[in-house]
């Protein structure tokens, strides 16, 4: 049997947290899977890299390229992405919006799908894509634009995405050392009681599923 290739991308700056956490499970799904399955977990936080430098080098006449040509830090992971099996994002979401490394990272992996012949939107490779998304928000209350237009990309260029949602997510260990006191801890840790180990299924599962296909 054939090797199959998840490629995970974590945009949160931190190791041990919620979005690492989901992503952790995700990753520990897929590997139940059997042996043939290679999962690659990357964290942006640990790279030096740049959003798209506009440099045009992906639309020369010629030599256009549905794969980001600037050198740096990403060039070797989008290579990779490139040839995977499945691909998943995850991000915190701050101030609505997923993670400034994240949209960086996003800008350089989807502008060279782009055609400005026809505005088509074309991947070197089709694959199945997990967006997964941790927040402070509720169900019923949050801001979140979650992966805005790049999600348009993705959904053009690799098919419909599967979302995965954390609501409610602690932001510290100890809120006592901290001003925040426009939360309750008390609400916080009741819900986070009732719904973060399923928010961890939900994930297990979602990397079962994955490799699975």
């Amino acid at each position: 049997m054939m090797t199959k290739k998840i490629v995970i991308i974590d945009g949160g700056p931190r190791k041990n947290f919620n979005t690492a956490s989901m992503l952790q499970k995700f990753a520990e799904g897929a590997m139940s899977v059997g042996n043939e399955i290679e999962v690659k977990t990357i964290r942006l936080y640990e790279l030096d890299y740049k959003g798209c430098m506009s440099c045009m080098a992906c639309k020369i006449k010629g030599k256009a390229s549905n794969i980001c040509r600037f050198k740096d830090a990403l060039t070797p992971i989008l290579e990779e992405i490139s040839q995977a099996d499945g691909l998943v994002l995850g991000s915190p979401i701050y101030f609505g919006q997923i993670t400034g490394l994240m949209q960086a990272f996003m800008e350089r992996l989807a502008f060279p799908w782009l055609s400005y012949n026809d505005y088509s939107m074309t991947a070197p490779k089709k694959m199945s894509v997990v967006l997964l998304e941790t927040m402070n928000g509720t169900p019923e209350r949050n801001n979140s634009q979650g992966y805005g237009s790049m999600e348009h990309c993705i959904t053009a260029a690799l098919g419909q995405p599967e979302r995965i949602i954390a609501y409610n997510t602690y932001q510290v260990k100890n809120y006592n050392n901290y001003e925040l006191a426009g939360f309750s801890e008390e609400a916080k840790r009741e819900y986070r009681e009732e719904h973060w180990q399923q928010d961890l299924q939900n994930a297990f599962d979602a990397g079962k599923k994955m490799a699975s296909l």
